[in-house]
């Protein structure tokens, strides 16, 4: 598994759907069963994982992936890439993948990781969310933005948005919670269960977070728990 120039093969049954989603008409990507063996996958992540606190918000903590990973989304996927999204195969630049593993309880998240985020504001990369995990750990939500109707963030929306963000962070009641489905402030317009082996991908600047369950189990351990390989498809 850890050979640079080792390949999966796509797993035999294969497939894949693109959802649109809200009234801004986000495209989403679901495949299922991505790749043959992905419990390998997992296995590289008990025996070569380095886990470390997580980047950019995230409530948990990451670690390198292997070698192959990259290699097989941009051998698989392009044709499929440019399909759901509209894109040109000269449009994508490359990909970037870690292993993540949710880890921070509510009572210690930042006041950021308790709403809907957006990786990006601009067009530049797409993000996607491979589980190797099991639908009881949770899986992705995408939202609505009540007050503006934003499902989809730009740096022309952002004064409007950052007001009324502004104003919710003054209710505490949701705040050191993980969002998982609509709240007063966030409608949930579309979720993907965790099903281990099932590939995600979105436009990063669409509003997003993972549905962390309210009776969730935070222990570092990638087999029991919400093991997923995080990727972003960057644009040119």
């Amino acid at each position: 598994m850890s050979s640079e120039n080792f390949l999966p093969p796509l797993h035999p049954q294969f497939r894949y759907r693109v959802d649109t989603v809200g009234k801004e008409k986000t495209p989403v990507l679901v495949i299922d069963n991505f790749l043959h063996e992905a419990e390998a996958l997992l296995g590289f992540a008990v025996k070569f994982g380095e886990f470390r606190d997580g980047t950019d918000y995230y409530p948990g903590i990451q670690s390198k992936v292997p070698e192959f990973y990259s290699q097989a989304l941009q051998t698989y996927l392009p044709d499929i890439i440019c399909k759901a999204f509209n894109l040109a195969k000269d449009n994508i630049h490359y990909s970037q993948s870690t292993y993540s593993l949710v880890l921070t309880p509510p009572a210690r998240l930042a006041l950021p990781q308790s709403r809907p985020h957006v990786d990006t504001i601009k067009k530049e990369k797409l993000a996607c969310v491979h589980y190797l995990c099991t639908p009881d750990k949770g899986g992705t939500s995408i939202y609505r933005h009540r007050a503006t109707g934003f499902e989809q963030l730009s740096p022309e929306r952002m004064d409007a948005y950052g007001e009324h963000l502004a104003k919710e962070a003054l209710d505490t009641s949701w705040h050191n919670k993980y969002i998982n489905g609509s709240n007063q402030y966030y409608e949930e317009i579309a979720r993907y269960e965790a099903n281990f082996n099932r590939l995600i991908m979105y436009p990063s600047d669409v509003l997003h977070s993972a549905s962390i369950p309210e009776k969730f189990q935070f222990v570092p351990n990638p087999i029991i728990g919400r093991l997923t390989l995080n990727s972003f498809i960057y644009l040119k």
